[in-house]
């Protein structure tokens, strides 16, 4: 069974989908120390905000295979470190979507209304109302950095208040934006535009301080800013300086680049709305994203695709279930083509025509990779690691496609470039999750791939056939089924032999002695049936 280290809380429901499959230990490790002497025994790894992983910790994880984060930001791990290693990184994006889009929406309501300052004045003793003019929402214009998950579910409750929607987000297209109710524009033009803004954004190195001096310069005078999202988005010395001249009316803030913010200036401004990071602090979000991550670890330990791994490109949940019947498809291609063939690989080509085409090719390349590179180095590959290995290994990866495709509703074709030479291989599936090989070489065969198969190019005469078959018998090797093909009579022909135990090596230097043959190699496919 394996193994699960919890080190940070996680909501029951997160830890009982653990123990279904794993065995769980819950250490909640405040010495480094600690957690690098015993992590070498787990294979997967729980946090939340509390625990950080540097690289020392993973170099000691030598069987770790998955680190999960409950919650969105992973600023606490490694995530270099873990991917040079081959170890999945995997948050929960939208466990807290609701209740962070929820805080989103009550910080700006009350830095609209002034509603903190309001509170604490009545609870002195005042009823000083006029000190407490508010504005409406309804038809001011919302900016909106970052249309996620979050940046979309803020859209959708301020459409409804009857605010304009404006928004910066270089990743998506302005046809999504419109089905949300919002124009997509520059960042400038957002700045321009905005009476309130609000930042939804990663904290990568594009985005860090991008509300800076000259972003700030650039806004409407009595601007009024919301950030829930992640601390370092807005430069704080600068937002204080206009916070001074007024360029800035209120801003409210729920995240800083250094927390606790103990000793910000940003604390000591009567317009500033101040919480403590609370923007997942519901106890709703806390079992979503514990359920969330819990779930997507347990699909990394079964070496199955997962929708929230930040090291690995990312498919929404809907479209992977529609391309996840093709990855193994694309892993036997890979496996099969390093044991037909081998050798060393320039270029892998791979053509994706028909109704594939249309899918992210993404994951199912990277499938077809992980089959290469497994034959190589062994099972230690997978989805994190086999795009980085391949390039190490100077192996250009190339994607084509077209939506036509004469005989398959689908079909995929590896083109492998080695030196001068050039190899096919091609495969499509049936009724979804039944594989078929239609192309090795320069032969259209239709082959049902099985555990173990031998492979014979040979010279098409009489009775070649007959005596391949009697060798493998006089070593009790069955022969489940078999597919031939030729180009032409006479000439060089393909036969694949499905059979139900692997051939030895000194079985196949005997079929090799018959003059008709040219070469023969055995395959065998991980994870197929025998």
């Amino acid at each position: 069974m394996v193994k699960v280290l919890v080190t940070d809380p996680l909501a029951e429901e997160g830890v009982h989908i653990l123990e279904e499959e794993a065995e769980v230990t819950k250490d909640y490790c405040e010495d480094m120390e600690r957690l690098k002497d015993i992590i070498g025994a787990y294979d997967a790894l729980v946090v939340r905000s509390g625990t950080t992983v540097p690289a020392e910790v993973i170099d000691a994880g030598k069987r770790l295979k998955v680190i999960g984060r409950a919650g969105v930001g992973v600023d606490n791990i490694d995530v270099n470190r873990a991917t040079e290693r081959g170890i999945m990184v995997i948050n929960a994006p939208e466990g807290n979507t609701i209740s962070a889009a929820e805080h989103t929406i009550a910080m700006l309501t009350s830095l609209a209304r002034k509603l903190p300052l309001a509170n604490n004045s009545v609870k002195c003793g005042e009823w000083k109302r006029a000190d407490f003019m508010g504005v409406e929402l309804y038809q001011k214009t919302l900016g909106i950095l970052g249309l996620g998950k979050i940046g979309t579910e803020v859209a959708r409750r301020c459409r409804a208040m009857g605010m304009n929607l404006v928004a910066y987000d270089p990743y998506i297209s302005a046809e999504r934006a419109a089905k949300i109710g919002v124009e997509l524009l520059s960042l400038k033009e957002v700045l321009a535009k905005s009476d309130f803004l609000t930042l939804h954004l990663p904290m990568v190195n594009a985005t860090y301080r991008i509300i800076g001096e000259k972003q700030l310069s650039q806004m409407k005078d009595g601007v009024r800013i919301i950030n829930c999202s992640r601390g370092g988005l807005i430069d704080e010395k600068a937002l204080c300086k206009a916070l001074d001249e007024g360029k800035v009316e209120g801003a409210a803030l729920d995240v800083f680049e250094e927390e606790p913010p103990t000793s910000n200036p940003l604390l000591e401004y009567d317009n500033v709305i101040i919480t403590p990071h609370l923007a997942a602090s519901t106890e709703e979000a806390q079992v979503n994203v514990a359920m969330q991550v819990a779930r997507q670890v347990m699909h990394a330990l079964r070496g199955e695709p997962v929708s929230y791994a930040v090291n690995v490109p990312v498919v929404e949940p809907e479209i992977l279930e529609e391309v996840k019947p093709f990855l193994p498809l694309m892993q036997l291609l890979g496996s099969l083509y390093m044991q037909l063939i081998g050798g060393s690989v320039d270029e892998v080509e791979i053509n994706y025509s028909g109704e594939i085409a249309s899918k992210p090719l993404n994951p199912l390349t990277t499938s077809c990779l992980i089959g290469f590179l497994q034959v190589i180095v062994g099972s230690q590959v997978n989805y994190v690691n086999a795009p980085y290995l391949a390039k190490n290994r100077g192996i250009k990866v190339k994607e084509t496609s077209t939506s036509a495709s004469e005989n398959y509703s689908s079909l995929i074709t590896i083109k492998v470039t080695s030196g001068n030479q050039t190899h096919l291989i091609s495969g499509t599936l049936f009724n979804d999750y039944d594989i078929r090989l239609v192309q090795i070489g320069d032969y259209r065969i239709e082959v049902v791939p099985s555990r173990y198969m031998l492979v014979c190019n040979y010279y098409d005469q009489p009775g070649v056939i007959g005596k391949v078959a009697s060798i493998l018998g006089t070593r009790n090797i069955n022969i489940a089924s078999m597919q031939v093909g030729r180009q032409y009579v006479g000439g060089e022909a393909l036969m694949v032999l499905q059979v139900d135990d692997p051939v030895p090596q000194e079985l196949m230097d005997q079929i090799m002695e018959m003059e008709q043959l040219i070469n023969i190699r055995f395959v065998e496919l991980p994870g197929r049936e025998e």
